[in-house]
This record gives C-alpha cells, structure tokens and sequence, in this order.
C-alpha cells in the first residue's frame, strides 16, 4: 500500500443522529392561509413564537391520525418497492455479470 492513502473512513454517527432529520428542525414561513393557520395553532398549543416542522408534524399526528396514518403508509409502500425494484435490479446485474463471465 502506498504512503498516499486516499481510502476514507466512514464518518461514526450516533443512534440519535440518525434518527434526526435536520428538515424537522426547519421553522415555517408562513406563506400560505394553510400555513398561516397551522403556524399559529401549533405555536398556541405549544407555546412558542417559532414553530417548526416537526412541531406542525406532532400536531397533525395528534389531532388528525388519519391523516398521518395514511400518509405514513404511503411512504412505507413507496419505499417497500423501492426496496424491492433495487433487489430485482441488483439481481438482474449480478445474472449479466455471471453470463458475460462464461
């Protein structure tokens, strides 16, 4: 191996850090009526004069589920078969690799 070693290490990331998404910590312009009026319920219920993304989440989980739910499990089956297109195609390759090799 030469002395210019160019390999990286991968970067350690704590249980908590991965589970953050710095989107969530984003405050809301209000720029819309919508927007306008989830700011302030959620800053009412909450208690505070900047409001952020995951705060409007929390308050959409709790006062209206069904929404939640559903849009949760939209993501949940968007992802499932994303998972599952990227192992058919992963397998697709390694069958062309494998046949180029005979």
């Amino acid at each position: 191996m030469s002395e210019n070693n160019t390999e990286t290490t991968p970067t350690e990331v704590s249980e908590e850090e991965a589970h953050t998404n710095p989107f969530l910590a984003m405050p809301v312009d209000p720029d819309s009526e919508l927007k306008n009026y989830l700011v302030s319920y959620a800053g009412e219920r909450f208690e505070k004069e900047e409001v952020t993304v995951h705060m409007i989440a929390e308050i959409l989980a709790a006062d209206f589920p069904e929404f939640a739910f559903a849009f949760a499990e939209e993501n949940f089956l968007r992802g499932y078969q994303l998972g599952l297109d990227d192992a058919v195609r992963i397998s697709e390759k390694a069958t062309e690799e494998n046949t180029e090799k005979l």
